[in-house]
């Protein structure tokens, strides 16, 4: 148990400064409100109204997280990958012949839907 004690002391540390900054803020900040303040902001300019169930996304932000993660999963995959491909041999190498061709797949589906393309 001694082993975590200092990793348990660290996380008492750091939600109490989480904790104590919240409450300090409500304390000490200006309590000053107005409309201004408590209108919505959008980088300078007029917020536009929204539908009363939100709005709808467009595909293309659906298409590029898929990218994303495709990708994300197969560096997650390829590291381990080069640190034992000398242990892998031909049959690493096979298998991530094999791995970087699906991924070539999706992406070469994403390029056809247009995702890659910045209107």
């Amino acid at each position: 148990m001694e082993l975590y004690t200092p990793v348990l002391v660290l996380a008492l540390i750091a939600a109490a400064f989480a904790v104590g900054s919240v409450v300090m803020s409500a304390f000490v900040g200006p309590s000053r409100y107005n409309r201004a303040r408590l209108d919505s902001y959008e980088c300078g300019i007029e917020p536009t109204p929204q539908p009363v169930g939100g709005g709808r996304f467009p595909v293309k932000y659906y298409i590029t997280a898929m990218l994303f993660i495709v990708f994300d999963i197969e560096i997650i995959f390829l590291y381990p990958w080069a640190v034992q491909f000398d242990a892998l041999k031909f049959f690493g190498l096979v298998e991530m012949v094999i791995f970087i061709a699906t991924v070539f797949v999706a992406y070469a589906y994403v390029w056809r839907r247009g995702g890659l393309e910045w209107d």
